[in-house]
């Protein structure tokens, strides 16, 4: 099987040769790894300490529905689309695409007796290990899943603390070469309240960090929404902060922002393209640009087709909602997105910012999110519906240009007016290329 590499359109940006954009610093390496925190927890860093942007897709069921080569294929395809992260489970149950006892679409399984984690197969982790690699020729981090507890939280009781710990050990000691892992527990642990159920989960994530300490850890606590950090047990393993939710994103990720000695956060998990609440791709724009102009370090897109591999995923692997999180990728990669802080206060959009909510339909929800970096030099506005805003230009240097940016087809229009004094009036300019009335209004300055 060979997947088409996706080819994306030229981003039409000739209108923005008067206020070029800032691209972070390169990285010294071939490739970006994921490595820590900034000074002010609101990002990640790269090994070279630049900001890293996470962009990721979900193919969690990939270890055992694919081959290497088609593993192989889908990782070139993923870089090719502009996605640097690939959140992957190490165990699929046959409820998430896979098979009995977790085997491989050939039959392997993880364990060679099977439910007992003391008995790793080799032949399942060397082909886990060859994906990992190939990803990593890629450039492409996994967000690896030790042991996800949506379907195996009974496997977990049934092993016990001690065989627990001695798994994340296997696994710690097996994939601590690789730069290109970040251990990824949880998975919509929805007894995360239960000491019992949370310390199996933590044996594997206290194994993990004696045996592979430099690797990132990462928790996914409970839907209908949550945040790492909502359990504070977790803080000793872990150095980046899950938001998940199926509301609307900015109202989990300011929570996760506001807190005390932040932890750089990030959207895991929301309505996938064509599951959940998903009534086309504005679904999917509301809720990553909700969530990059909520202050987060990057977000994870997912399918309802590929995340577990349903028959005929083939056809759906490079869609609009692929494309649009691309064009939305590029517009945050070619600014100084790292240093934007939310307008939580309307200091900055001070009218027309409709209604927050902190539940509720993605899809019935009107709230427009803005942030600015602290110099007033950028700014980044996002309307999911058309209304006029008022923003006071004050906050933002003199002379810095509004442009409206489609969401739809990465094209930049210049806004009416285009600069101003005071408190300013911006109206969208009617319907985007798509046909929907959702845009990015993008205020800078570079003199």
């Amino acid at each position: 099987m060979r997947i088409p590499i996706l080819v994306t359109a030229t981003v039409l940006v000739s209108s923005m040769l008067a206020t070029p954009a800032v691209q972070a610093p390169e990285n010294t390496g071939r490739f970006a790894w994921p490595t820590s925190a900034s000074a002010n927890g609101r990002y990640l860093l790269d090994q070279a300490g630049q900001p890293y942007l996470i962009s990721g897709d979900s193919p969690q069921g990939l270890f055992v529905t694919m081959s290497e080569d088609e593993a192989a294929d889908y990782f070139a395809n993923r870089r090719a689309g502009g996605f640097n992260t690939l959140w992957i489970n190490s165990l699929v149950p046959p409820d998430q695409g896979g098979h009995p006892d977790d085997a491989t679409y050939d039959g392997i399984t993880p364990f060679t007796k099977a439910g007992d984690m003391a008995t790793p197969n080799p032949a399942y982790w060397d082909r886990v290990e060859h994906m990992v690699a190939a990803a990593r020729d890629e450039g492409l981090t996994i967000w690896l899943t030790p042991v996800e507890t949506c379907g195996h939280l009974q496997l977990l009781r049934d092993n016990g603390v001690d065989k627990a710990y001695d798994f994340g050990k296997f696994l710690g000691q097996r994939f601590a070469k690789y730069p290109n892992i970040v251990w990824f527990n949880g998975c919509d642990l929805q007894t995360w309240q239960d000491p019992k159920d949370t310390a199996l989960v933590q044996s594997v994530a206290r194994a993990l960090k004696e045996t592979d300490p430099q690797h990132l850890q990462t928790v996914e606590l409970n839907y209908m929404t949550s945040g790492s950090l909502d359990d504070p047990t977790w803080r000793p393993y872990i150095q980046l902060d899950s938001a998940y939710t199926y509301y609307p994103t900015y109202a989990q990720v300011l929570k996760e922002y506001n807190r005390d000695n932040p932890l750089p956060v990030y959207m895991v998990e929301a309505n996938y393209e064509d599951e959940h609440e998903y009534t086309g791709p504005k679904t999917l724009r509301r809720q990553e640009y909700w969530t990059m102009t909520s202050g987060a370090t990057g977000q994870l897109y997912g399918s309802g087709w590929t995340w577990q591999f349903k028959p005929g995923w083939q056809d759906h692997v490079n869609t609009q909602g692929t494309r649009e999180f691309r064009l939305m990728t590029d517009l945050f990669r070619s600014s100084r997105w790292y240093d934007l802080v939310p307008d939580q206060q309307h200091k900055l959009l001070t009218a027309g910012y409709g209604t927050a909510n902190t539940v509720g339909s993605v899809n019935d929800n009107d709230y427009a999110t803005a942030a600015s970096t602290a110099d007033g030099r950028l700014a980044v506005f996002y309307l999911p519906t058309a209304r006029s805003i008022t923003v006071d230009m004050s906050q933002l240097q003199p002379g810095a240009i509004a442009f409206w940016y489609d969401p739809t087809d990465g094209a930049y229009r210049l806004a009416n007016p285009p600069v101003g004094r005071g408190e300013v009036t911006f109206t969208p300019p009617g319907r985007n290329h798509g046909g929907d009335d959702d845009w990015v209004l993008r205020i800078s300055s570079f003199g």
